[in-house]
Formats: structure tokens, C-alpha cells, sequence
């Protein structure tokens, strides 16, 4: 049985990093099936899903390396295309990724002690995101 389901956040953009185990966990424990794999995905190409050890120092620890490795302030030519500034978020979240999928079982997520699913919004602003929690289990 395939089921989907949406979890809508805001983010601050700019690398936030923000946690989304629980609302997973939330709607896996609600569903019909046991066991089954989750997919999960946000909508737009300036954000991405992961899973990291949610703590201050990671948090800190992914914007600096992405900072080195992709400079929010170079020239890309993205910005020429449209006359924005977020040529790097776009870098960015193509690298990680926008989805994620990750099997439950007795309808519990199989991560380990120290692992959380995240987004991280790479987005020069504020944004209102949407993600897309499909479960596909028995």
C-alpha cells in the first residue's frame, strides 16, 4: 500500500538545517502498514533532505564546509539568468539532494542512535517549504 502524505515548515534559508524525525515518525506510526520504506522529498530546487546527527556543532560544521566548497559570494551565472542571487543554493542543494528514502519497520524508522532527517534550505531568504512523505509498506 502506497500512501502520501505533506509536512509544510518555514525555514530561514541560508543553510538552516531543521528537523523533521518526529513528523516522519508521527505519520509512520499513524499508517495501516508495519513495514515499509519512506521516501521522503522537498519541493524546489534551493533545499535538500538528509539525515546528519542533529546538533549545534554539525549545523555549524555543514555551512562552513559548504561555504568553502560552494561561496555564497562568487559570480555564478545562474545569477545572470535571472538576476538573482542564489546561484550557490541552487549548487548546493544539487549536490545533497532533494529526497531521501529510509525503510521502517514495526512501524518505526531504522535509523541509528546519533541520526535525524533533515532539510536544509540553502535559499537566500525565508521560505515556506513543503515536503513529501510517501510510505510504501505493508
Amino acid at each position: 500500500m502506497i500512501s502520501t502524505h505533506t509536512i509544510q515548515i518555514n525555514t530561514q534559508g541560508n543553510t538552516d538545517v531543521i528537523n523533521l524525525t518526529g513528523e516522519i515518525q508521527d505519520i509512520i506510526s499513524q499508517t495501516k502498514s508495519n513495514d515499509g520504506s519512506c521516501l521522503v522529498s522537498v519541493i524546489g530546487s534551493t533545499a535538500s533532505i538528509t539525515t546528519i546527527e542533529y546538533e549545534p556543532g554539525l549545523k555549524k560544521d555543514i555551512r562552513n564546509i559548504l561555504d568553502k566548497l560552494i561561496p555564497d559570494n562568487s559570480d555564478y551565472h545562474h545569477h545572470d539568468t535571472w538576476g538573482d542571487d542564489n546561484g550557490h543554493s541552487h549548487l548546493r542543494a544539487s549536490i545533497m539532494g532533494p529526497s531521501i528514502i529510509i525503510p521502517f519497520v514495526n512501524k518505526r524508522l531504522c535509523l541509528g542512535t546519533w541520526q535525524q532527517i533533515v532539510i536544509v534550505d540553502f535559499d537566500t531568504r525565508p521560505r515556506h517549504r513543503e515536503i513529501i512523505i510517501q510510505l510504501n509498506g505493508e
